[in-house]
């Protein structure tokens, strides 16, 4: 089938849902993701992006993400006494439909869901979308400095594919490289089998907020 960029797709797994997000939810999202260590990794520009305050995040986020042009959703938890609480997002963007080419990232979530099942089903749902939807090749990549991205990349099966350098400024001016991953329509089946082995294991119970190591991997 020809790629295809779904249309308002809202996705629902056993620990989170995904729905499409807007600029009206930027003030909820950055209850969510407006910490010091969230940007510490490189996301958002690195450091120097962090904003203090819910208006600078606001008006960062209008900047930041490609609402008119990619899927970018708002990250919830399902069940338990923290049913409904955004915790995050990730974006399914950068779509060349002729090379059936798509791009996972723009990730964060509240450190206090880090290392729990909510990275690996994000990442689950998103997946199978874009490979639902035609996509042969799905791209994720983090700064090349940014080990506790990267480890969680290499976890979720994603194949390294190499350094590309010099490949974005961050937000304090200095250049970045990029440690480029990759999943293609072959890979799909062992790599879902492996995602939901992963939440197999943590035994269905709701995701609960908690207090987290910052240096924890996703």
């Amino acid at each position: 089938m020809p790629a295809a960029i779904p249309q308002d797709p809202h996705l629902a797994g056993r620990y989170i849902r995904l729905d499409p997000i807007t600029e009206r939810d930027l003030p909820e999202l950055y209850r969510a993701i407006g910490h010091p260590e969230v940007f510490a990794g490189g996301w958002g520009g690195g450091p120097a992006g962090y904003r203090d305050t819910e208006a600078g995040f606001v008006e960062f986020g209008k900047g930041y993400f490609a609402f008119e042009r990619d899927l970018v959703f708002g990250i919830r938890l399902v069940g338990g006494e923290h049913d409904g609480r955004l915790v995050g997002t990730s974006t399914l963007g950068d779509f060349e439909l002729d090379k059936e080419r798509a791009h996972i990232g723009w990730t964060a979530y509240d450190p206090r869901v880090w290392s729990t099942a909510v990275n690996p089903e994000a990442k689950l749902l998103m997946l199978g979308l874009a490979f639902d939807h035609g996509f042969g090749r799905v791209k994720l990549q983090a700064d090349s400095l940014n080990e506790r991205s990267r480890a969680a990349i290499t976890k979720l099966g994603a194949q390294f594919e190499g350094i590309v350098r010099r490949d974005q400024r961050r937000a304090d001016g200095s250049w970045r490289d990029a440690a480029v991953y990759s999943v293609i329509i072959d890979d799909w089946p062992v790599v879902r089998a492996g995602l939901e082995a992963r939440l197999d294991g943590y035994g269905g119970e709701p995701v609960s907020l908690r207090e987290t190591d910052a240096a924890a991997s996703a």
